[in-house]
């Protein structure tokens, strides 16, 4: 486990110093350096400034001091915006000040090349020298809301309002950008970080830090690259665990050329981004498609209380946007509410005859803010409701700015959440502003409204959950695995031959379809008929990675004399397709029949370690795609979602009175196979396809495994 330790000691100085020195700044207006000094100087920073400006005598009326050394007082903090070049020189003049924590503005380093590179190492030598935590370089700054420090040390355009959310990003353009967003929204920020290049402090000790931040609620996380997986897993899982608080991630980069270049369908399938998928809803982390997906989730939760339930009652002055939020709640699994008798009496007693007072509730075009106030406090007041949704649409006699008023009022009493969708611009815009300066999560869209409510329920149940621990199966022998490998390893070969490839998965306890290897017709035909008929034959190469591909799998031979003719066929097909390849014979096993197919799979990511692939197996795997990753090791609630998420579940549990497979059988094989990738950290790639699952209580056996290391 990583040690974020030396990082988070010293946070606070980053967060809350009591005295700053800005390094290299200047009196040119309209540059960093100047921008940054000044939103200190008038951004209403408690503390002291020290300007450190060599040839300048005062910046913006501040006297300046030559060196940090020259500064006679301590400093808790440094912000260096020098050229790239002298940072290090800077930097190692903090260090021998006794600074404690530094911001390194400046650009010029790892993101330009060996050079840069090289100056990025210096200042990370410099920083572990002198037991300094550096954010940066590269980066925007950092800002913290907090009336008792009011820190802008960043050259942001101007100090965003105070909130709850804190924002984490690797990019420090796009945090302007998100900056000026939120400012049109109202959308209040606690701390708001652009970590830049990461040469010290990473996201996954801002995560430790800011759990523990009684000033924010959620946390949003942008990323353009995913370093140390495991390790932003378990900071995650401990936040959510410890806090409840969401956590939220945007990440640039879904594509991954070259994919199918890896040697198994494993490999192929698993790509950068469907292992981050995988690994961010295995550890609780929302990953988010845009920044105002990411928005429209994170302030429904840090706005609202989580909905205790999915039973919606939506509120709407028009028939169609009803409709339509009908459709969207209903597509995002929440449930629309059945109220009671007492709540559509109340409802029949003060709306109008025409009004729907069944869900959802319609108060026609005409209605002002009492009818509103009549529907709100009835349906939050009714067991049978965890939530509302209340949608407005601009007719001439809709009183827009006073039924903003009553949603704000209603929320400000409710245990509930309520969400709004003020439809349209211009008319409604006052409306709106009341809303969101009041803290209600708006949408443009009802049905963005509805993805943000059950963005948040998801999110409380999983939130509820116990901890899925990492099953530990019987009978496995690490110690026969570890042989096998290191004999491959010292042959210097990178993928296992097919008895190699059973010995390990035998080693784990996976069940395997036994395997005879013949090198002649005569041995085929004595090997087809020691396994009994029907028998499977497959070519054995190490080079050949898919045997169907260049006919060197026959199925179905029924008779000795058969298996010798196949035998033939096959090694004629190889040597005409692929001479080349090393050829040990051809394996021969017993034919399974009335199974279901499925694939299990390993792949090594430079991220998240081990991952587990599932997916219903055969020919056609590849095709449909229809596989889900998950980073090992394996909880069993884990593995029984693996099972159940693949879109050929029913299948398996049995559909239209077919039978079902073995299910408890591939449980079980799924959590050997993920103590195996966790216990050999050799295995590059694996695949079992197909894994045969036979009825429930035959278990599962696996007929053709693949091993690269």
């Amino acid at each position: 486990m990583a040690d974020h330790t030396h990082s988070t000691k010293h946070l606070d100085s980053i967060f809350y110093p009591q005295s700053i020195a800005v390094l290299g700044t200047t009196n040119v207006s309209g540059t960093v350096p100047h921008d940054i000094f000044e939103n200190l100087l008038i951004g209403g920073y408690t503390g002291i400034l020290y300007p450190v400006s060599p040839g300048s005598k005062s910046i913006q009326c501040v006297k300046a001091f030559k060196y940090v050394l020259d500064i006679e007082d301590p400093v808790e903090m440094a912000v260096i915006v020098f050229p790239s070049h002298v940072c290090n020189l800077a930097l190692e003049q903090c260090g021998q000040k006794g600074i404690h924590a530094a911001i390194i503005i400046s650009a010029g380093f790892k993101e330009t090349g060996p050079k840069g590179l090289a100056r990025e190492q210096q200042l990370q030598d410099i920083a572990r020298k002198y037991n300094i935590t550096l954010i940066g370089p590269n980066c925007l700054g950092v800002i913290n809301t907090d009336p008792e420090v009011m820190l802008n040390a960043s050259f942001a355009r101007k100090m965003p309002e105070a909130g709850n959310i804190a924002f984490l990003s690797q990019s420090g353009a796009l945090c302007t950008a998100v900056l000026d967003y939120a400012q049109s929204k109202h959308i209040g920020f606690s701390k708001f970080v652009s970590f830049g290049n990461k040469a010290d402090v990473t996201e996954i000790d801002l995560l430790y830090y800011l759990k523990d931040d009684p000033k924010t609620q959620v946390i949003l996380l942008y990323l353009e690259e995913i370093t140390d997986g495991t390790g932003l897993m378990r900071a995650a899982e401990e936040v959510i665990a410890e806090t409840g608080k969401p956590i939220l991630l945007l990440k640039s980069g879904r594509t991954q050329e070259g994919a199918s270049a890896a040697a198994s369908h494993t490999g192929s399938m698993a790509g950068s981004d469907e292992i981050c998928d995988a690994a961010m809803k295995q550890c609780g982390i929302i990953r988010c498609s845009t920044i105002e997906e990411m928005f429209n989730f994170a302030i429904a939760m840090a706005y609202q209380p989580l909905p205790q339930g999915n039973r919606v009652a939506i509120i709407t002055n028009a028939g169609g946007p009803g409709v339509l939020a009908t459709d969207a709640a209903v597509m995002n699994r929440l449930q629309v509410a059945r109220f009671t008798d007492e709540t559509t009496q109340k409802l029949k007693e003060y709306l109008p005859k025409t009004a729907n007072i069944k869900n959802p509730v319609d108060v026609i075009g005409d209605a002002r803010r009492d009818r509103y106030q009549v529907a709100i406090s009835s349906t939050l007041q009714d067991p049978n409701v965890d939530g509302a949704l209340v949608i407005l649409t601009p007719q001439s006699m809709t009183d827009i700015e006073a039924i903003a008023s009553e949603v704000c009022n209603h929320a400000a009493e409710s245990d509930k959440p309520l969400l709004t969708s003020f439809m349209g611009e211009a008319d409604v815009a006052k409306g709106i502003d009341i809303l969101l300066r009041h803290k209600i999560p708006h949408y443009i869209l009802p049905e963005t409204m509805c993805s943000a409510f059950a963005c948040a329920y998801r999110f409380k149940r999983s939130r509820e959950r116990e901890p899925d621990t990492p099953v530990n199966p019987n009978g496995t022998d690490s110690g026969k695995a570890q042989a096998v490998l290191d004999r491959a390893r010292a042959a210097g070969r990178r993928m296992l031959s097919a008895r190699e490839s059973e010995e390990l998965a035998q080693a784990y306890g996976i069940p395997i379809v036994e395997s005879r290897l013949a090198q002649s017709e005569a041995e085929a035909a004595r090997a087809a008929e020691a396994a009994g008929f029907p028998v499977v034959m497959k070519i054995a190469s190490e080079d050949i990675v898919h045997k169907v591909n260049l006919q060197g799998v026959v199925l179905n031979i029924r008779t000795a004399a058969e298996a010798a003719e196949a035998y033939g066929r096959i090694m004629q097909h190889v040597q005409r397709e692929m001479p080349e390849a090393r050829v040990e014979g051809v394996m021969i096993q017993r034919m399974i029949t009335g199974a279901q197919e499925v694939i299990l799979g390993i792949k090594r990511d430079p991220s998240f370690g081990a991952v587990v692939m599932f997916g219903y197996g055969g020919i056609y795997v590849e095709v449909f795609h229809d596989v889900i990753f998950r980073v090992a090791p394996l909880g069993k609630r884990t593995i029984q979602s693996m099972i159940q998420e693949i879109k050929a579940y029913p299948i398996l549990a049995g559909i239209r009175g077919q039978k079902a497979g073995d299910i408890a059988a591939l449980e079980d094989c799924l959590a050997r196979l993920s103590r195996l990738a966790v216990d050999c950290p050799q295995i590059q790639e694996m695949d079992i396809n197909p894994l045969f699952v036979l009825e429930p209580g035959k278990g599962c056996c696996a007929c053709d495994i693949k091993v690269m290391v």
